[in-house]
């Protein structure tokens, strides 16, 4: 259901969106009447998704790790869209590890991805934005990225690398794009569910006051919210969306 009139026609780029927070994100911009193109290094899952959802203006399939791929595929969408207002900086990964088990190959894979791939993203958005000066730029961290968290070592740290790097984009792109991390909790995606058994859910959903997981769709409401004229004063934020799960040291 679209709620914010202003995002209609909006040119936006969600990556990582061939499933999960992406796709669902994508799917809410473009129930909004925005002009949307998703992004992902999976071209199976990325022609699935464009299928299955017409609306969809375009699929780039992209490695946001590699420069010269995130250059390549932000030309394309200038010849798609002739630019772009809004970046959700979504793709990531994550390998649940022992922090002595993690090989320098993981490490860079993770980070690569994770905090790389949000940096290259970023960068190509905000010089367009810049030289039309207006825009807004989104990405996913975590609150994973706020705290400890056993077995997630690297995805913890490239995920506080993303709250830092959108605070210190906002303060450096301002007043004419606005940057703003979000951070989900336990969110149910085809990723949280290949990495936790049906028992170790629902142990994680007892210790969240919510007694839930998020849904995909409850993310990308938030993303729409952050990308309107509602948000027009809220930059170089990290907002949590975790059903609680961090607001007290115990529960």
């Amino acid at each position: 259901m679209a709620r914010y009139e202003e995002l209609a026609g909006k040119r936006i780029l969600v990556t990582g969106a061939a499933s999960g927070i992406g796709l669902a994100t994508a799917a809410r911009f473009a129930a909004e009447g925005s002009r949307v193109a998703i992004l992902d290094v999976n071209r199976p899952a990325l022609e699935k998704a464009l299928t299955e959802n017409p609306a969809f203006e375009g699929g780039l399939c992209a490695d946001v790790s590699d420069p010269e791929s995130v250059c390549e595929a932000f030309a394309e969408l200038d010849g798609l869209f002739g630019g772009i207002d809004v970046l959700v900086a979504n793709a990531g990964i994550s390998v649940r590890s022992d922090f002595v088990d993690i090989t320098p190959e993981q490490w860079d894979r993770v980070l690569g991805i994770n905090l790389r791939g949000i940096f290259l993203c970023a960068k190509e958005a905000a010089r367009r934005m810049l030289a039309q000066k207006s825009g807004v730029i989104l990405m996913t961290a975590s609150s994973n990225g706020t705290e400890g968290h056993r077995w997630y070592a690297d995805y913890n740290a490239s995920k506080a690398g993303v709250i830092l790097l959108a605070k210190t984009m906002a303060l450096e792109l301002a007043p004419f794009v606005r940057v703003n991390a979000v951070c989900p909790g336990y969110v149910l995606t085809p990723m949280q569910k290949a990495e936790y058994t049906p028992e170790q859910l629902e142990r994680v959903n007892e210790g969240i006051p919510m007694k839930r997981h998020a849904e995909p769709e409850e993310i990308g409401a938030l993303y729409a919210f952050l990308a309107s004229s509602d948000a027009a004063y809220i930059t170089g934020a990290d907002i949590r969306i975790d059903g609680g799960e961090t607001a007290g040291l115990y529960s």
